[in-house]
């Protein structure tokens, strides 16, 4: 039996993405149920859901209902459905009436300078930042936020105030967005894996599982003899 190829997984998300942190938590949970079969490293792409969003935020609830043109009941009965899918795979989501959504172009720097350090740990401020969005409702537009969130996730925290108010990575980050929009990415989370499959969606862990399966094994079966 072929060994199993080295997979690159590229994760397109937002940090103020509900299904995009499902959709995180799916693809880990799945890739330790694969440990020793698949091996992978995750690498973090940014997308901006509201790439125009002031400063100041907006109300979480009518922004929803007025950019999908949904009633409040319908945005409390997909917010009942996010909550449980959290719930399943360890994800506190708290999202609530009076909730804020918030511009994340700074988080995206900050995840764009953590990935060039180790993919590792701008996984973990990747996680550290949706748990601060969506489980603790903190500003992640907020600079002393996304500071003390990069320390809280073992970065130097002093150098990330030091990108932050820099505007360092800007022109990589929008660079980054538009490969990925050109490429046909319109809607997140987009996982994609070896440049060539995509997985849509926050998928459950065993779908994720199964295609990553899938995915290896014909790489492994493409690869040239040694």
């Amino acid at each position: 039996m072929a060994a199993a190829a080295p997979l690159r997984i590229d994760f397109v998300s937002d940090v103020a993405c509900p299904w995009c942190a499902v959709g995180l938590a799916s693809l880990q949970q799945a890739l330790e149920k694969l440990d020793g079969e698949v091996h992978a490293e995750i690498h973090l792409q940014p997308f901006e859901l509201n790439p125009q969003m002031a400063a100041e935020g907006e109300d979480a609830g009518e922004h929803i209902m007025r950019k999908y043109g949904i009633d409040e009941a319908r945005m409390d009965a997909n917010r009942a459905a996010i909550r449980e899918r959290a719930a399943a795979l360890g994800f506190a989501y708290n999202v609530r009436h009076g909730s804020r959504v918030w511009n994340t172009f700074d988080a995206h720097r900050l995840l764009h300078w953590a990935e060039l350090q180790d993919n590792t740990r701008a996984l973990a401020l990747k996680n550290a930042l949706l748990r601060a969005y969506f489980s603790d409702g903190e500003n992640v537009s907020d600079r002393d936020v996304l500071v003390r969130v990069a320390g809280s996730a073992g970065l130097d925290a002093g150098e990330a105030r030091r990108v932050l108010d820099s505007g360092e990575y800007a022109d990589e980050v929008r660079a980054r967005e538009r490969h990925f929009q050109q490429a046909g990415i319109h809607s997140v989370p987009a996982t994609i894996v070896n440049g060539t499959h995509l997985i849509s969606g926050g998928q459950p862990p065993e779908v994720f599982e199964q295609a990553l399966r899938e995915i290896a094994a014909e790489a492994a079966n493409q690869a040239p003899d040694r």
